[in-house]
């Protein structure tokens, strides 16, 4: 475990050294690497042979963060990202992976500095463009929610269904210190994928992991992602069985973009 400083948070960090090619796990908003591991989107559970770096985002899980929500939207996020690899994998290519709020984040890093990333594993990737609006309202109620009535609140407001692919998961709570959650909140609703026209001919080469039946994470924008991009595929899983391979999609991925 380490501690590494960005502007406003101390992220809590750790490195699986197996040596071989880098890889950096990214987490969903309001969760944390442990969190994650407990929905089944941690893909690196089963990833051997590489130096693994695993996050938590600022202000989630035992990160540090500021009740400033314009600290949480997806372009600060990635700034914290390519601060980490110019810090652990200075000059090296890396392969990034993550759900939701860490596709968003690895793809506006990806469009940042493109040469740092060999490969990208983008998995539920969010709501995005038109189906955003609606969902930064969501956002912003619940952030309400919390400041009216805090986490218990939430909970009462909040009754998530799992999708097909995930069900059975245990319920969790979100890994985000109650003071910080509205700003954490607040931020997902100022902020969108990286406009249609910037990700046009997006060369890194992409694998986009879907599930059917998320409004929060429809399969329209994982659909959009493939078509836009110049080297893309798509895997949309609709039952439990389908999710437990997507470990084996990433390993698949790593040694795919290997040398590259």
């Amino acid at each position: 475990m380490a501690r590494f400083g960005v502007p406003g948070a101390e992220l809590d960090v750790e490195v699986s050294d197996e040596g071989g090619h880098p890889v950096v796990q990214l987490h969903g908003l309001t969760s944390s690497r442990a969190r994650d591991r407990l929905l089944l989107l941690d893909l690196g559970r089963g990833l051997s042979g590489t130096r693994l770096l695993r996050y938590d985002a600022r202000g989630h899980g035992r990160s540090t963060g500021r009740a400033v929500p314009q600290d949480y939207v997806w372009p600060v996020l990635a700034d914290d990202l390519l601060r980490l690899l110019d810090h652990w994998f200075p000059g090296e290519r890396v392969h990034g992976v993550g759900p939701s709020m860490g596709a968003a984040t690895l793809l506006h890093a990806a469009l940042l500095d493109p040469d740092r990333f060999s490969g990208l594993t983008l998995l539920v990737p969010p709501t995005a463009w038109e189906t955003r609006a609606a969902r930064a309202d969501e956002y912003r109620r619940l952030a309400d929610v919390v400041e009216a009535g805090g986490l218990v609140g939430l909970a009462a407001a909040d009754r998530h269904v799992p999708p097909p692919a995930a069900a059975g998961t245990p319920e969790t709570r979100p890994e985000v210190a109650e003071a910080l959650l509205p700003s954490v909140y607040r931020g997902a609703a100022l902020t969108d994928l990286p406009q249609r026209s910037a990700l046009a001919g997006f060369h890194v080469p992409t694998t986009v992991l879907a599930w059917t039946d998320d409004p929060g994470h429809p399969v329209s924008t994982a659909e959009a992602l493939v078509e836009l991009a110049a080297d893309a595929r798509l895997r949309v899983a609709s039952t439990p069985e389908e999710l437990q391979t997507w470990p084996g999609v990433l390993r698949e991925d790593v040694g795919r973009c290997v040398g590259r």
